[in-house]
């Protein structure tokens, strides 16, 4: 990261993250990557940082700061494995956010201090196996019994169920109402009648956990409900649209990351007897993933600073999720091409980083959904 347009303290922040990356994160990435092995060393390690519970206010146990410092954490934590990441921003910007945001203050005062410590970790179940886009055709049913509501449905691509001690859960209680029928709940790990099958064979982001999650029967206590009947979805889309922001700034930190593999080898790496660094097309190549990574990152920390400062910046999430996805795969692309036929096997870091990149245009809004959100924007700011 450019530390020139960081304040002193997210300076320091940006120093301890990049230096725990360097130091835990990345000699570990590659054998957790080949075991699909989620690590609960990293989780211990992010949690002894404080990035755990950073951007969640201290009165609850968090490490305080806004969407910038967490922006720096996602991208540091990116650069070094981009699966430890995954379960980072999972945890913190879906389903520990979530709670903040919207729990009551006995729901905080009972979840919060366990989630910002580490000490447990959070989850967020919104996509369905028949929908993925379409968040508001939810099938997973949410029926009042006795004052206790009871859950049925499936969840898929859960990040961090298996291992969730808190997880927040949206289901319809009345389907005919479409999206305003939609609620969220807090589910607790190991209730009755909740089954979590871990999903294996992914492309990329293997070292992070992936689950089905299916309940059948599940009781849920009244006092589990977040927020207000019937505004689940409205939950879930203010979620989406502020954790763009941090996905952005984790897709700037792979970016980085092939960046910095391909300059390395660019310096050391030798053909018609010069380092191939000195090769005019090497340097237009680097020169550009140098720009798309700066670029990215200019628009990722200008959209955390609107949402820091209470101005309108969902346009401007937008366009730092599409903007930063499509350059961190295209970015880790070029890097395999500046490493040639080493880049293709897996003893090349930039092999992972080419496999973990390709998601991020699908995760939390795919390219498409971008696209929409920004042009809807547009239209409405420039009416005929």
């Amino acid at each position: 990261m450019t530390t020139q347009i960081l304040n002193e303290e997210e300076r320091m922040l940006h120093n301890l993250v990049r230096d725990f990356a360097d130091r835990e994160l990345k000699p570990r990435a590659r054998q957790l990557d080949e075991d699909e092995e989620f690590s609960w060393e990293n989780w211990r390690g992010m949690a002894q940082l404080g990035l755990t519970g950073i951007g969640i206010d201290t009165a609850y146990g968090g490490s305080g700061g806004g969407y910038r410092q967490v922006s720096i954490a996602a991208e540091e934590t990116a650069r070094g494995d981009s699966s430890a990441s995954v379960t980072l921003i999972a945890h913190l910007s879906l389903g520990t956010s979530t709670i903040a945001r919207f729990g009551n203050e006995e729901q905080k005062q009972r979840f919060l201090p366990s989630l910002a410590s580490g000490r447990g970790v959070a989850a967020w179940a919104l996509t369905e196996p028949g929908g993925g886009s379409d968040a508001a055709a939810l099938q997973t049913t949410a029926t009042m019994r006795d004052g206790t509501y009871f859950l049925n449905g499936t969840k898929h691509f859960i990040t961090n169920a298996e291992i969730a001690e808190s997880m927040v859960v949206f289901a319809t209680q009345d389907r005919s109402q479409g999206y305003r029928g939609i609620s969220a709940f807090v589910v607790p790990q190991g209730s009755p009648g909740l089954t979590i099958t871990p999903q294996h064979g992914k492309m990329g982001m293997r070292a992070s956990s992936t689950n089905e999650v299916v309940f059948q029967d599940t009781p849920i206590p009244s006092e589990n409900l977040l927020g207000e009947e019937g505004r689940g979805f409205r939950y879930a889309m203010d979620i989406l649209d502020s954790s763009r922001i941090i996905i952005a700034a984790q897709c700037v930190g792979i970016g980085q990351a092939a960046f910095e593999e391909a300059v390395r080898y660019a310096q050391q790496r030798e053909s018609f007897g010069r380092p191939i660094a000195q090769h005019q097309a090497i340097q237009f190549m680097l020169a550009d993933m140098a720009t798309d990574v700066h670029a990215a990152r200019t628009a990722t920390m200008q959209a955390a600073t609107l949402k820091d400062h209470g101005l309108p910046y969902v346009n401007e999430g937008s366009m730092a999720k599409l903007l930063a996805s499509e350059m961190c795969v295209r970015v880790s692309s070029q890097a395999l091409q500046v490493h040639g036929g080493y880049g293709y096997f897996k003893d090349s870091p930039v092999e992972r980083l080419f496999r973990d990149a390709r998601v991020t245009t699908i995760y939390e809004g795919t390219s498409e959904v971008q696209r929409l959100v920004i042009a809807r924007q547009v239209l409405q700011q420039y009416p005929i």
